[in-house]
């Protein structure tokens, strides 16, 4: 018997890299899991692992920025499962620059992405979080909810290239601690987790190799300096960067029973917080 056993959970971003690690991991524990990508062939990748492994999943595809895009992907759940327990909000990436270079196309991509997609998430679940609850309440039943949104320790710390980066996932924490102050009487505990260096296609390119992600018709280059990742892990108490199972393990125990008196957090997976 996992701690997750039969609970709905979706999870954008969750193709590949740390997204797919969430996903695998709380299917370990027994969830059946609504899947996304901006790419059709990652999600369906990510759906067929799962089932091999024996969990319920399905795919909804598209951009978590697209104004209808909340709709479907809390449709999605509702059509297949009938149900919300989780909602991950995982989906991100970087498009660095210092601020005298940095375009408004820049800003308004990242905060997009990392505070109006997660909004407009929570905002289309609302409904039926409201009706499960009442459903409960009448059924005698005590259940919790869990909502989990992935911020970075450049909110916490800040980072030189990532305003809008930095600026987002700072956002980010704030909505989660004003949703919490909303939906506790719903019995949804929401938490963030805010990740440190981890080895990612994001993260683990040499920047000066030329590595880009295609979003949106747009090449944006990713990676990081070799010396910078070295650095990082000469500062960290532990000396290296974290893995894509740690960070999901970190989301994991904000998605257990284990969470149930925690709520408004925000905890770093960082291995250290410098």
């Amino acid at each position: 018997m996992g701690k997750l056993d039969g609970k709905v959970a979706l999870v954008t971003g969750s193709g590949r890299g740390i997204g797919q690690a969430i996903a695998l991991k709380l299917a370990s524990e027994g969830a059946r899991l609504v899947v996304n990508d901006l790419d059709a062939d990652p999600a369906h990748e990510t759906v067929e692992l799962l089932k091999k492994n024996g969990t319920e999943a399905v795919a909804c595809v598209g951009n978590v920025t697209a104004p209808d895009f909340a709709e479907r992907f809390i449709g999605t759940a509702m059509q297949s499962y009938k149900g919300i327990d989780i909602i991950v909000n995982n989906a991100g990436y970087i498009w660095d620059d210092v601020v005298q270079r940095m375009t408004d196309e820049q800003w308004y991509a990242i905060v997009d992405c990392h505070m109006t997609a997660p909004f407009r998430i929570l905002r289309a679940a609302y409904p039926h979080i409201k009706a499960q609850h009442q459903a409960d309440l009448e059924a005698g039943r005590e259940v919790y909810r869990k909502v989990v949104n992935i911020s970075s320790t450049s909110a916490l710390n800040g980072n030189a290239g990532q305003m809008n980066y930095s600026s987002a996932k700072a956002g980010v924490i704030g909505m989660t601690r004003a949703l919490s102050r909303e939906w506790g009487r719903f019995n949804v505990n929401v938490n963030c987790v805010a990740f440190g260096l981890i080895r990612t296609r994001m993260t683990s390119a040499d920047v000066d190799a030329g590595a880009t992600i295609h979003i949106e018709g747009r090449d944006i280059r990713v990676g990081l300096n070799p010396g910078h990742v070295k650095a990082h892990a000469q500062r960290n108490p532990l000396g290296r960067a974290g893995t894509p199972e740690e960070a999901a393990a970190g989301v994991y125990l904000f998605c257990s029973p284990d969470s149930n008196y925690i709520t408004g957090q925000t905890v770093a997976v960082a291995g250290s917080l410098q």
